[in-house]
Formats: C-alpha cells, sequence, structure tokens
C-alpha cells in the first residue's frame, strides 16, 4: 500500500486499516523537566538535547501543552486513565514509594484499551502510582503518605511478598522499574511483581546538597541511584529489539516514565561533567541520550515509520528562578532555595514561565509536549492550541475510530484533528484545569486564566494560604494569552469574566466523572 493511499485509509477507515496496520505508541514521560529544558523550547537553553530537538524536527512541537496537576503522582494518573486525580482520593500532595495502589481496579487505563487492540503493553521506569505491599505482620501497607508528612522508610514491609495493584494489574504485560521517585525508598529494582533483588539494607537520609537530597529507608546495598537511568534506557532498547525478533507483526505500546531529571540530580558516570553547567544540566543531557536510545532502537528495527513517539514531562521545572519584574502581586515573595544554580550557571529550567513544578503558575504545569509519527504528522509543525496531558488517552482512542465507553477517559479530549493539521471550528478541549501541590485550582479559557486564590499553591513563597489586603483581589485572573509571565493580575478589573470563570470552575470540579 502506497503512503498516500494508507493515509487516506487512515482518515476515511481508521479501523479497517489500523486493523491490517496498527501504529506502536511509545511515550516517555521525563520527570521534573521545564519547558525552558530543551533547546527547540528555549534557545538560552544551556542543555544540548539534540534528540528531544530531534523529535521537534520530525514531528509536531505543541507550544501551549500543560500536565493537569504540578507535581507527578496526579499527572501519572490522569495520563493512564484520562480521568483527572483529585476526582480520586488524592486531593493535594503525591504518592510515596509505599502507598497503596491509586489507579482503582474497574478503571481503564490505556495499557488496557492497548492490550484489548491485540497491542503488547510494557512499562519500564518509575511507576509512582502506587503498589500494594505487605507488612510483616500479614496486613496490607494501607497509609497514604505524602510529601507534607514524610515518606516512610519501609522498616515493616515483607519484601518476600509479590506485590499486587501495581503496574501488572494497569493492563501493562510486563514492568521493570522503580516503585515511585528516588528521593523516597525503596530503593531497589521492581521486576513485574516483585522486588528483585530484595532490599537487604538501609541507607540514611541525605541532605548534604541541593541535588542529592534522598529520605533514608529500605535499600538494597548494590542499587544505585547513578545507575538507574543507563539501566532503564538498555531495558528500553532491549525490550524493543527483542519484541521485535520475537513478534515482528505484534504491535505494541511502551510507557517509558523516566526518573530524570527530578531529584536527586544524578547524572552516570558518563554524563557527569559532560556540561559546563552543572549536574542539573548533565542530567538533561543523559536524559536527551535516553530519547536516542529509543529513535535508535526503533530505527534499527525498521518501526520507526510506523511508531506515534509522544515526548513530555509530568510537570514543570525544579531548578528555576523567576524574575518578578514588574509583577504587582507579590507581597511577600522570596526565592527557592535552588536560586543559587541559576545565578552561578545561568540555566533557567521554566524560561521566562513564573513558578517551579508544584505551583499553580505556568512553570509548575507548562511542559514540552512533542509528538512524532512519520506519514500522519507533518514534520517540523508547531501548534500552539491548548492542550493538556490529559486528551493522550481520547488521542490514542481516536486512531480506531469509534467511541469510549461511558466512564472511560471521561476528562480526556483527542488532539488527533490537531496532529493531521486540520482547521478547527472551536478549541480541541473548552477548557483546562490545572492544580497544584497543596490543592489549589486554576481554569484556563479563551486566552484568560483563573487561579482561585492568591499565592502560588505550591513550592514558591508566598504559597497557601495567603491572605490578600483587604481591599485587594481574592484570587488571581490572568489575560494569560498576552501575559503568560502571569505579572498583572485582573481579578478586579474583569470581575463578569471572573464570575463566569469561577462558576464554570465550580462545575467542573464537583462533577463525578
Amino acid at each position: 500500500m502506497s503512503r498516500l493511499l494508507f493515509f487516506v485509509c487512515l482518515s476515511a477507515f481508521p479501523i479497517l486499516c489500523f486493523a491490517a496496520e496498527p501504529p506502536n505508541i511509545v511515550i516517555i514521560l521525563a520527570d521534573d523537566m521545564g519547558w525552558g529544558d530543551p533547546q527547540c523550547y528555549n534557545a538560552e537553553s544551556k542543555c544540548p538535547t539534540p534528540n528531544i530537538d530531534r523529535l521537534a524536527a520530525g514531528g509536531m512541537r505543541f507550544t501551549d501543552a500543560h500536565t493537569p496537576s504540578s507535581v507527578c503522582t496526579p499527572t501519572r494518573y490522569t495520563l493512564l486513565t484520562g480521568r483527572y486525580c483529585w476526582r480520586t482520593r488524592l486531593k493535594s500532595s503525591v504518592l510515596d514509594g509505599f502507598s497503596p495502589p491509586l489507579i482503582e481496579p474497574d478503571r481503564t487505563t490505556i495499557a488496557d484499551f492497548l492490550k484489548n487492540k491485540g497491542y503488547a503493553t510494557a512499562c519500564i521506569g518509575k511507576w509512582h502510582l502506587g503498589m500494594q505491599w505487605t507488612r510483616r505482620d500479614g496486613t496490607p501497607e494501607n497509609a497514604d503518605r505524602g510529601a507534607e508528612r514524610g515518606f516512610r522508610p519501609g522498616d515493616d514491609i515483607d519484601f518476600s511478598e509479590p506485590i499486587t495493584g501495581g503496574p501488572l494489574t494497569a493492563g501493562f504485560d510486563s514492568f521493570y522499574g522503580i516503585s515511585a521517585s528516588l528521593d523516597m525508598p525503596p530503593y531497589c529494582w521492581i521486576n513485574n511483581d516483585r522486588a528483585d533483588p530484595a532490599p537487604d539494607t538501609s541507607v540514611e537520609t541525605a541532605k548534604d546538597t541541593i541535588f542529592l537530597n534522598q529520605t533514608g529507608g529500605k535499600a538494597h546495598s548494590e542499587f544505585s541511584i547513578f545507575d538507574v537511568l543507563p539501566v532503564l534506557k538498555k531495558r528500553a532498547t532491549d525490550w524493543i529489539t527483542g519484541h521485535v525478533e520475537e513478534k515482528p507483526e505484534e504491535p505494541f505500546f511502551l510507557y517509558l516514565p523516566l526518573n530524570s531529571p527530578h531529584l536527586p540530580v544524578a547524572p552516570s558516570k558518563k554524563f557527569e561533567g559532560i556540561t559546563d553547567f552543572g549536574s542539573y544540566c548533565d542530567f538533561v543531557v543523559e536524559t536527551d541520550d535516553f530519547v536516542g536510545g529509543v529513535l535508535e532502537a526503533l530505527e534499527s528495527t525498521g518501526k520507526l515509520e510506523n511508531t506515534l513517539v509522544l515526548f513530555t514531562s509530568d510537570n514543570g521545572g525544579l531548578w528555576h528562578q523567576w524574575d518578578p519584574q514588574e509583577a504587582d502581586d507579590l507581597a511577600g515573595y522570596r526565592p527557592t532555595s535552588r536560586a543559587k544554580y541559576n545565578e552561578e550557571f545561568g540555566h533557567r529550567s521554566n524560561a521566562h514561565l513564573r513558578g517551579t513544578k508544584a505551583d499553580i503558575w505556568e512553570g509548575g504545569h507548562r511542559v514540552p509536549f512533542l509528538v512524532q509519527w512519520p506519514g500522519r504528522i507533518e514534520a517540523g509543525t508547531v501548534s500552539d492550541e491548548p492542550v493538556e496531558l490529559t486528551d493522550v488517552f481520547a488521542t490514542v482512542a481516536g486512531i480506531f475510530g469509534g467511541k469510549l465507553e461511558d466512564g472511560t477517559a471521561p476528562d480526556s479530549f483527542s488532539l488527533l484533528p490537531v496532529l493531521e493539521g486540520k482547521s478547527l471550528d472551536k478549541p480541541a478541549r473548552p477548557y483546562l484545569v490545572h492544580h497544584s501541590l497543596t490543592g489549589v485550582f486554576a481554569i484556563r479559557k479563551d486566552g484568560w486564566k483563573l487561579i482561585e486564590q492568591r499565592g502560588s499553591g505550591g513550592f514558591s513563597q508566598p504559597k497557601f494560604p495567603t491572605r490578600p489586603p483587604k481591599d485587594g483581589p481574592a484570587g488571581q485572573f490572568y489575560l494569560i494569552d498576552e501575559d503568560v509571565s502571569e505579572t498583572l493580575n485582573l481579578w478586579d478589573e474583569e470581575p463578569e469574566r471572573v464570575a463566569e470563570m469561577s462558576a464554570l470552575l465550580e462545575k467542573v470540579s464537583v462533577e463525578g466523572r
């Protein structure tokens, strides 16, 4: 079938054509990579990113893409389920490495959906969506403890027992990776449903530098945080080549949630000092190298042409210091402790955006979002369509045509028309919803952004709660299309718009979906 005929067939009869040759799907989810880290987004970035830039050159680069949350666990839940995480038990913060499963047993994930379409499904990387561990007394570990309450060390866990409720029960055929972030235990590899090898020691809390913060707890004596990204790269590339050799006709979905460049900033020896701009940029470069390895594996197996590759991040960057310039509402504003990194090396992870990871401001949730799909997405295109990672599920489902069952991916909107370069009569999604570490909401519509309160709601000061002046605005309201750095609060100047968007936010946030 010629490429032209194949394209026409895809557009007109997606179910029939994809039944013959469905595309492979690879999602690479960086951890805490800011909008300003890849050079294809920020020409002033100090971090060389040739492989991420290659994706931009070969596909579509979205400039106005957002995570549904400005921290990782909620974004991962929403990405895989197409449902906002604040509809679950997790209303704020994140899970730790021993939290019970967040994805409900009857909740359909992207992996479930594609598995039912005949796909092989694999997850390699950082899960951070909860797993069911067993305590030494035989009872299930069942308490959530997030960042605000401290990460538990795992001293009471029986590591000889199988783990349930993780990736294998969320639609994945196989899993290899880590339970959660590398600043929280357990520090060990998990192979499918087992700690492999199981922890045999404990490590101390490490807060010697801003780069290597870790909570002490259970670990395996040979596990090294500096080896995690290289191991994940080898596992991912070996999985691709092995699957193609064994089952060349079987399509695959490969979900690759990385540990980088999240704290602890731990580039492997090969990449240590590879830039002149500190460990963080070294780690970004190693993250880019991971992307390159995946692309090379797809190319060498002949699968690159029929693979949709998505690269994005789970929230904004942490290594950033915003210059307040002329912002009018920063009484009490204080720089973060990581400002010294920016001052020394001149790298701003979120470029010109206000705020950092965890914040309700743009720096907390506006992220890189690149999609390459040869023959279907025109190379080198740029879209300013406002989109969310929430929309990945409906987009994948749209490839196969038809309608999702009621209750599946209820907050997801398909981006397929955008990827195909079609003119839209209306936005791909009617509104965007953002959520901060502490549970502060924002909503975006028609170029305007409403934040329900003052402050960042995250890491930046002032955060939550902040009391407005007696005669000052109760919240924040920005014309984001013209003021992306959120410097001019128009809450008092736009009472009708504020009322309209407040009502919309109330409606969306209370809907039980």
